[in-house]
């Protein structure tokens, strides 16, 4: 291949297709471009480790030389207008093409918009970059009231990290739970409880009418039942959007998201998505899905690179997530929209639970807080299409090891059989 393989997007997903393409054997050119200047970094420390400490430098993914020892062709500050799929090339915002053989996109998403009187003012921000976790870092240091609209996990992160350096916090939640359908009831309620405790106020069932300011800052959020809290910092975090245009307008199939198939390729073959973006069926629930983690864009990224040098492979990764909150350690693996019954393990008093998901007799999920052996273990269960029955849950870790190893030790066996 002439012209190699084009990636656009710098995030988890877009450089991990570079790495992956160089560790599978691909001796083409590699092109990576980003529209941000900034060395390709690791996005959830963010809304936690780097907004709090002043003196925090962002994570790179990767060190600098990494890319050209690996002869990868690193373009930041790069924005592309337009796929020209008929030319295979890339019209670049600015001027200039870039021809390509094949295509990855990784463009991820970008914040929901917040279509408020008063979202222009300054001190009003979402979080989806290092420049925008640099804002906040630096109006954070001058807020002593903060506003966050949005109960899901970037929210409450925001907001834990905030509250524990001594603002006063307050999520505004439009649902009447925070963490909507992310996770069961049960964990979302232990989440809540804990953030109250630990000084943050929640507001659910409640929207902001609007924003008010002075002197172009943000000054305070009224809500819909007419409160007024006072706000020099206001994060919204009202969900994403994905990237999708490009492909869109090149006449990729679209649909919340790029729409690709098992192996990541699109309507056009010879482009491929991967991460934040793309929109699959997935293997377990049968029902499209896009998924938002960086462990599905890490997986599909490497899946990219397989496909583009003719290896033949579905993706089944199993997927799993995580998330900070206070000292809360949230994680997750599986999907649970198909589960219609679940057990709680642990104890919520000592924050520390694990809440299994079943389908009928078959596990499809774990979410734990503080119980990383339950999650490991569980993205080995999963891994190994192994179900635990009711009472090996409730017997404890020991009793679902060693009943999985007794399914992994018979699965052999009755293929050899």
């Amino acid at each position: 291949m002439k012209n190699g393989v084009v990636i656009v997007g710098t995030g988890h997903a877009g450089v991990q297709a570079a790495a992956s393409l160089r560790e599978e054997g691909y001796d083409g050119p590699v092109i990576l471009l980003g529209d941000e200047k900034d060395l390709p970094y690791h996005k959830p420390p963010l809304s936690k480790t780097f907004i709090k400490d002043t003196e925090a430098k962002p994570q790179p993914l990767r060190g600098e030389t990494f890319y050209s020892g690996h002869n990868i062709d690193l373009r930041p500050g790069l924005r592309i207008d337009r796929i020209d799929a008929g030319a295979r090339a890339l019209d670049v915002a600015g001027g200039g093409t870039i021809p390509f053989d094949r295509l990855i996109l990784a463009t991820g998403s970008r914040p929901r918009l917040l279509p408020l009187p008063g979202s222009d003012l300054a001190g009003v921000i979402s979080l989806r970059s290092l420049d925008d976790a640099r804002i906040i870092r630096e109006l954070s240091a001058n807020a002593s009231d903060a506003v966050i609209l949005g109960g899901g996990f970037i929210g409450l992160e925001i907001a834990a990290t905030l509250s524990a350096g001594g603002r006063k916090v307050t999520v505004v939640e439009a649902a009447d739970r925070v963490l909507g359908r992310a996770v069961a009831p049960v964990i979302a309620a232990h989440v809540h409880e804990r953030l109250i405790a630990g000084g943050v106020r929640i507001l659910t069932g409640t929207t902001v009418a609007r924003l008010e300011g002075e002197n172009g800052h943000v000054s305070a959020a009224v809500t819909s039942t007419g409160e007024r809290l006072a706000a020099q910092l206001v994060i919204v975090g009202i969900g994403v959007v994905p990237n999708s245009e490009l492909a869109e307008t090149a006449g990729i199939a679209t649909g919340n998201g790029i729409r690709i198939d098992n192996r990541m390729r699109t309507s056009l073959p010879e482009v491929l998505a991967v991460g934040d973006v793309a929109n699959y069926r997935h293997w377990a629930t049968e029902t499209d899905v896009r998924l938002e983690s960086v462990q599905n864009a890490t997986d599909q990224a490497k899946l990219a690179a397989r496909t583009i040098l003719g290896r033949e492979e579905a993706y089944s990764a199993v997927p799993w997530f995580w998330s900070d909150i206070g000292d809360m350690k949230l994680q997750m693996v599986g999907l649970t929209t198909a589960g219609d019954r679940h057990i709680v393990s642990g104890d919520p008093a000592e924050n520390k639970l694990s809440v299994y998901h079943f389908c009928g007799d078959r596990l499809i999920a774990i979410e734990s807080i503080n119980r990383p052996a339950d999650h490991m273990l569980g993205r080995k269960m999963l891994g190994a299409g192994f179900s635990p029955t009711t009472e090996q849950v409730q017997a404890g870790p020991d009793a679902l090891k060693a009943a999985l190893a007794a399914h992994q030790q018979a699965v052999p066996a009755a293929a050899a059989g």
